[in-house]
């Protein structure tokens, strides 16, 4: 009888399932991915780079310090695709820095959302557009279940989709597949260097118990400031998006 059952159901490696892996490696996503543009990251990473269509939450002490550094050299390919687009940016892009490091103007969409509320909506919505390159959301208070949606939502892109939330955070659940905090390096003395450090939280694969360090040159910073351009600048930053425009910005991109 067991012959019989085994004929009929035969059992196949995990490896030849789509969809299975195991705890101990690091799995091999379907959906596709994007080099990070840092290859000591890149070698933590599922499949080897940000996963497209899945949330990656970042997480770090204060807002606008790191963000940038560690994302520019990805933001740079994706927006090849579509737009970029920032969500409860805390401070507004330097657009001459945005440029010089690939990122043009005409691809950038900043959307002035102040509330929780605003922003978590202003998300679902430019997910829901086909031409997205990227999507950028600081949402300091969202709820699990806030993320679950825009998880759910992310599915349906073939985007990069970025939350960046409090360091607190991390002791919270979240349903991204992707989990990382992010703090400038330090050296053996323990004073602070020009690299990043990154500790992967939560990632399809095993545990890594020692952060990554990234050498992320210090002059992307300044691709956030604090301080609004002059009126007369001619910036199209200075004339952000309101929720309820982004999405028709998008479409007619």
């Amino acid at each position: 009888m067991s012959a019989l059952l085994r004929a009929l159901h035969p059992v196949v490696p995990p490896e030849e399932l789509a969809g299975v892996w195991r705890a101990d490696q690091l799995a091999r996503p379907q959906q596709a991915v994007l080099a990070s543009g840092h290859a000591e990251l890149d070698a933590e990473l599922p499949g080897g780079g940000w996963p497209i269509g899945q949330l990656t939450e970042v997480l770090q002490v204060q807002p606008g310090l790191f963000e940038w550094r560690l994302l520019l050299p990805a933001l740079k390919a994706a927006v090849a695709r579509g737009p970029l687009v920032l969500i409860g940016a805390p401070h507004l892009p330097h657009l001459p820095a945005l440029v010089a490091a690939g990122i043009p103007t005409a691809q950038l969409l900043r959307v002035d959302a102040q509330t929780p509320a605003e922003r978590l909506w202003a998300a679902e919505q430019v997910l829901r557009c086909r031409e997205l390159g990227a999507l950028l959301a600081w949402l300091p208070q969202a709820r699990p279940e806030q993320l679950r949606r825009l998880q759910l939502a992310s599915t349906a892109t073939q985007a990069l989709v970025f939350a960046f939330r409090p360091e607190l955070a991390r002791h919270e659940s979240s349903p991204a597949p992707l989990r990382l905090t992010l703090c400038a390096a330090a050296d053996e003395a323990g004073a602070m260097t020009q690299g990043l450090s990154v500790e992967l939280l939560k990632r399809r694969g095993p545990h890594i118990d020692h952060p990554v360090t990234l050498a992320a040159p210090l002059p992307v910073m300044a691709a956030l400031r604090k301080r609004r351009p002059p009126k007369d600048s001619g910036h199209a930053v200075d004339r952000p998006a309101t929720p309820r425009t982004a999405r028709r910005q998008l479409q007619s991109a």
